[in-house]
């Protein structure tokens, strides 16, 4: 009787999870440079989106199209740039690629400064923007590095808070643009990257295994990644395919997303050859991909739809995504609990409920505006808990898993962005947009809930791995071959 006493009580501190002391149990400056490192990225990622791209739209005279396509490029450069981030990972010190990332990040800033633009410039420096939404595949697996798994959950969902970085973006430039002009407005993302740049130099210390022997070849992929993708934006925007510019960018993220991958080892590829990494990718795409899509659109559709002006849209903008950004490590607290599987049934009958009611029944502003609010919380607590879910699954391949999931997530965004513009352009309604991706949430849930007794299966052997060794009722044996199984 008092051994099971004491089996109850050993199950319920399981369960418990004490954020001090998760906090305490690794290296805290990592952390916060990690976010911060994300938080700058993410921000100047959407630079061109709910910052200031209802002004470079006014003039520039851009259709809903073109506005779509300017935010949708950005992230889709993003997402395939975490694939060869998370592969540098693997061979280089995360700090360095943190530190030339902020650098690179920061050059469209300058240029815009410096040079006049068009909408194909636009396009070429979003691919140098995405870089900063790419810092998602070093930032978290990082900061993951320097904590004990049984807090992978709260510690990387912390870490992605660097979501917060979008609600930045509503809240500080629209008011600048409008006083000093966005060209001027965008230069105060330089102080915050030169802070970021700072802190990673000083604080940041990368504890993950390394294989130098993959440096070179891993730098070559994201060089000849980065230079392809702007390459394929060009030709494809230009029409040479035979298709219209804006509908012929609607095949860039296959296009570059396969040379990304024909460059990777062979242990990305065999990856792919599974089932796992592509449910997750689905699931990433939905949650990320419908945060980093909706806060680089939500202030045109609310300035079109509800006639909110841009400073209003800005800040309506960064209320919608503080709260996706804040939730997240929510998300991945509550899925150490309870698990991630639960909250992501949950979130996606969410995001389908809310898109569905969106699309089908244009409601006004008093209506849709808490619909978006609760979109972007059920964002934010899909994104802590896939990433809850990650180095379950994946726990001697995290930086790979991340950068593969996290390429779907800005994929995700892609599509969300441009379809929503091309929605606006083509019927003169969002509601298509909406329509589409409430589909693709119920068939998310449909696809969990078939595998939610494998997922919770080996979710709840590696959560309590310790429990397990330290009882002599389960030969150890068992475990390590279910884990090699994955």
């Amino acid at each position: 009787m008092n051994l099971k006493n004491q089996k109850k009580e050993k199950e319920k501190k399981v369960k418990k999870v004490d954020i001090i002391k998760a906090l305490k149990s690794g290296d805290i400056k990592t952390l916060i440079a990690s976010l911060l490192y994300f938080d700058t990225g993410f921000m100047v990622w959407l630079l061109f989106g709910p910052a200031l791209g209802l002004f470079i739209a006014q003039e520039l005279g851009l259709s809903p199209a073109e506005k779509g396509f300017m935010v949708a490029v950005p992230i889709l450069a993003a997402a395939l740039f975490r694939i060869p981030f998370g592969y540098m990972y693997q061979a280089i010190d995360g700090k360095y690629i943190a530190l030339a990332g902020i650098l690179l990040s920061a050059l469209p800033i300058l240029y815009v400064n410096l040079f006049p633009i068009d909408y194909t410039t636009l396009l070429v420096l979003g691919a140098f923007l995405g870089i900063g939404g790419a810092s998602f595949a070093i930032a978290l697996p990082m900061a993951g590095s320097n904590y004990p798994k049984q807090y992978q959950g709260l510690v990387l969902g912390l870490a992605a808070a660097g979501n917060l970085g979008a609600m930045m973006d509503g809240m500080v430039f629209p008011p600048l643009a409008e006083m000093y002009g966005w060209r001027k407005a965008a230069l105060v993302a330089l102080l915050f990257l030169a802070i970021s740049f700072i802190l990673c130099w000083k604080w940041i210390k990368d504890s993950s295994p390394k294989k130098p022997e993959l440096k070179i070849k891993s730098i070559l992929n994201f060089v000849i990644t980065f230079v392809s993708f702007i390459v394929v934006t060009l030709l494809l925007y230009s029409g040479v395919i035979g298709i219209s510019g804006k509908f012929g960018l609607l095949l860039l993220p296959i296009i570059v997303w396969i040379i990304s991958i024909a460059l990777l080892s062979s242990d990305y590829r065999n990856a792919l050859k599974k089932k796992d990494p592509w449910v997750f990718m689905l699931f990433y795409a939905l949650t990320f991909g419908g945060f980093v899509g909706m806060s680089g659109s939500v202030a045109f559709i609310i300035n079109s739809q509800y006639g909110f002006d841009p400073v209003l849209a800005g800040l309506t903008m960064a209320l919608l995504s503080f709260t996706g950004a804040l939730i997240r490590p929510i998300g991945g607290w509550i899925s150490d609990i309870i698990g991630g599987v639960r909250v992501l049934l949950a979130v996606f009958l969410t995001i389908a409920f809310c898109d569905l009611v969106l699309g089908i029944f244009i409601p006004p502003a008093i209506i849709g505006i808490p619909l978006l609010w609760l979109l972007f919380a059920a964002f934010g607590l899909g994104n802590g808990a896939v990433f809850q879910l990650v180095p379950l699954r994946w726990p001697r391949a995290t930086g790979m898993a991340t950068g593969l999931i996290g390429a779907a997530g800005g994929i995700g965004g892609f599509y969300l962005s441009s379809t929503m513009g091309l929605a606006k352009e083509l019927t003169g309604s969002y509601g298509p947009g909406y329509i589409i991706f409430g589909i693709l949430a119920l068939l998310a849930f449909g696809i969990l809930y078939l595998l939610r007794n494998e997922y919770m299966e080996w979710g709840f052997v590696k959560h309590h791995e310790e429990e397990i060794f330290e009882s002599n009722k389960l030969d150890t044996n068992v475990v390590l071959q279910y884990q090699s199984k994955r």
